[in-house]
């Protein structure tokens, strides 16, 4: 059994004192500008606006005397490199995805253990010798290029593939013929959150202009425009399909049904809600409008027989399936396959070898039920226990399908399922240098401050005492009808190992009870998420699982705005806190590449005075109150996100140096290379969470069992 040492008493008293005198930690001078902006004839002065310029020469200074202070204190913690080594060590295991038939032929990606990205390799039947087929380490020397698309044509002949260098979410498209191997000439660029919609010797994207000289990581996103690729031929060939130009705010994507008769266009403009468009491709019909709202969310799953089927929340918060005649596709035609679960949220739909498979939400966990075609109920897949589930990927046709396995104590397996006896078969799983069968879950409810019950997972070797003196880690979202299902995670296992506690509450504004529990987390409802988050460190404080001294708290992107607001609201209730690539600046997130899109659950502060004055309230950075005794917080980001841009991050940190009166550090991690978090190497990755558990360590006063 590994445990953790308490410092000395004496030590641990001067760590937890809140000392107002000067900080021990020389922080890098930030100097103040004279901007003020007016909102509704209040003036708010934002000081550090110059570093919102990413790009400038002044910024990358500033970046890089910031980075020294961490990682000069970050260097000087003894056990950094045993951490560095022991997390080297569990994350050097196997994992293989579930195959997938496309073309004829079997794919399925693979990492051996500690490779930067997963390698994708190619089968001509299940039984035959897996081939490397596409290699994303080879695309950059330090693994910063990652794979985001990757696409059969239907007749099998090419894929499309997409990369992302340095974390970025603008995609560049290549083509590869897949019986020789090659790459052809093919390259196309400026494309942001699309796929890859093949029909006949080509297919459908979106993209957007190209941005000015300097924009293109932080410029807004707007005019976006749907092409047609064909196959051989530049990117300046490419047929325009459809845009708006009246409406430069709005985004568009395309698939094709797998019969290549409808071209389908989701259009959005922001992240709850879309309307719908298709187009007949046999009839070269003009676009056709079905939904032209933004009310509800609606997702074409196929068509079949002349109907479109159609997932949605349309009079349907917890989701049903609805059948669209394509000749007459008014709502008063539509009919209903498989209604809403009243207690359970459908998450997804997938029609495979004749049967129609759907991924229920029960209490943040997976259920899957089967249906046949005309929306029958048949029977459940039996699950090994509970956890999250996906797959079920294929065709009509196909005998078998896959689905991967996994919970927080249960690491990805993969099954093998007869889509004609609902029979499922192990088809690969993995070992790892870690003991599993010491560790448990446990789901809990615990009460808001309104009284609404929240679920958390509760993670924590077996035998705990509930004597508070246990380091817990408390992880939240909170946003966006995201939902925080158990997965395995590798990150996790060194704090478990070393007598941790991990715990995910699943807050208000997620997905987990359908379009009710997402929206009493937005706009004038989002302080629910912080008392929610608070509430869930409550619990865990008053039921024994820990204290305060013992509290880290983390959060990422929307994630990251939680953290920064539960610290200025309780911040004696924290020891460390990770508010991670997060929206810290609530008056201005909008004015940045899509952040526009998140008006749906945040509102904006020019939409009304009350609205301004409800962000302005719990904003991260306007929040920051000098005579409160902080948490160690150290801030991560990194100088390729152009999802939520690294100025938020900035001008958080900046204020919060220049305010924070105490001892405790106030830091910023500024990763190179990387940007939200999506495609970062593992290389990365290892080295960012050897940095979190030091950083926690440290500041709690603990020494790691390594």
């Amino acid at each position: 059994m590994k445990h953790l040492f308490l410092l000395t008493l004496t030590t641990m008293l001067v760590l937890n004192a809140c000392d107002c005198n000067k900080s021990p930690y020389e922080y890098p001078e930030t100097k103040k500008g004279d901007v003020v902006d007016e909102y509704f004839g209040t003036k708010v002065a934002d000081p550090y606006r110059w570093l919102e310029d990413d790009r400038s020469a002044e910024t990358a200074e500033w970046v890089k005397k910031q980075n020294e202070v961490t990682f000069s204190y970050l260097e000087s913690i003894p056990y950094r490199q045993k951490i560095k080594e022991r997390l080297t060590e569990i994350w050097n295991y196997p994992r293989t995805s579930a195959p997938f038939k496309a073309g004829g032929k079997y794919f399925f990606s693979k990492n051996d253990g500690l490779q930067n990205q997963s390698v994708y390799y190619m089968q001509e039947s299940l039984d035959s010798e897996p081939v490397l087929f596409l290699n994303p380490n080879t695309l950059s020397d330090d693994g910063t290029v990652s794979l985001t698309n990757f696409s059969v044509s239907k007749d099998g002949k090419y894929l499309g593939y997409g990369v992302s260098r340095g974390g970025s979410d603008w995609r560049e498209f290549y083509i590869k013929n897949i019986e020789t191997g090659e790459t052809l000439s093919d390259h196309l660029k400026w494309i942001k959150f699309s796929g890859i919609a093949w029909y006949k010797d080509g297919f459908f994207y979106n993209r957007y202009p190209t941005p000015a000289e300097g924009d293109e990581l932080k410029g807004e996103n707007k005019n976006s425009q749907i092409y047609y690729h064909k196959v051989g031929t530049a990117q300046e060939a490419d047929q325009l399909i459809y845009e708006d130009a009246e409406n430069s705010d709005w985004s568009f994507s395309a698939s094709v049904t797998d019969d290549e008769k409808f071209l389908i266009i989701s259009v959005t403009e922001s992240t709850s809600g879309n309307a719908l468009y298709f187009k007949n491709l046999e009839t070269d019909s003009p676009v056709i409008k079905v939904i032209t709202s933004f009310e509800k969310d609606y997702s074409v799953i196929e068509h079949v027989n002349g109907k479109l089927w159609v997932y949605t929340n349309d009079d349907a918060p917890k989701y049903q399936v609805i059948s669209m005649d394509t000749e007459n596709p008014e709502r008063s035609n539509w009919t209903t396959l498989i209604p809403e679960d009243k207690h359970n949220v459908l998450e997804g739909i997938s029609l495979t070898g004749g049967k129609v498979f759907a991924n229920y939400q029960q209490d943040a966990h997976s259920q899957i039920k089967v249906f046949n075609p005309d929306g029958d109920y048949l029977y459940d897949v039996e699950l090994p226990s509970v956890g999250t589930v996906s797959g079920f990927r294929g065709k009509a046709d196909d005998p078998e399908t896959f689905y991967t396995f996994s919970s927080y104590t249960y690491p990805a397996v993969v099954y093998k399922y007869n889509t004609k006896t609902n029979e499922s078969e192990l088809y690969s799983q993995t070992e790892i240098d870690f003991d599993i069968d010491q560790y448990e879950t446990k789901q809990i409810k615990y009460l808001s401050k309104d009284g609404t019950e929240v679920p958390m997972f509760i993670v924590h070797k077996k035998g705990l005492k509930l004597d508070g003196n246990n380091p817990t880690w408390l992880y939240g979202y909170g946003g966006f009808n995201v939902s925080l299902n158990p997965r395995f995670d590798v990150r996790r296992l060194l704090w478990l190992e070393n007598g941790g506690i991990y715990a995910v509450a699943n807050l208000r504004g997620g997905g987990e009870y359908g379009e009710a529990w997402h929206k009493a987390g937005t706009k004038m409802q989002k302080q629910n998420v912080f008392d929610d988050f608070i509430a869930a460190a409550n619990y865990l404080v008053d039921n024994g699982y820990t204290k305060p001294k013992y509290l880290a708290i983390q959060g990422g992107s929307n994630g990251g705005l939680l953290i920064g607001a539960v610290i200025n609201q309780t911040p004696d209730l924290f020891r460390v806190a990770f508010p991670q690539v997060g929206v810290m600046d609530m008056l201005r997130y909008q004015h940045f590449t899509i952040g526009r899109y998140w008006a749906t659950d945040y509102g904006t502060s020019e939409d009304s005075k009350e609205m301004f004055e409800y962000l302005r309230k719990y904003s991260p950075v306007h929040a920051i109150n000098p005579k409160l005794n902080y948490p160690a917080v150290m801030v991560t980001t990194a100088d390729h996100d152009d999802r939520v841009v690294p100025a938020h991050s900035f001008k958080y940190i900046a204020t919060l140096q220049n305010a924070y009166r105490g001892k405790r550090p106030m830091m910023i991690r500024i990763e190179t290379d990387a940007g939200h978090g999506a495609g970062t190497p593992t290389s990365k990755v290892i080295e960012e969470w050897t940095d979190l558990y030091t950083f926690t360590f440290d500041q709690m006063g603990l020494t790691p069992n390594l």
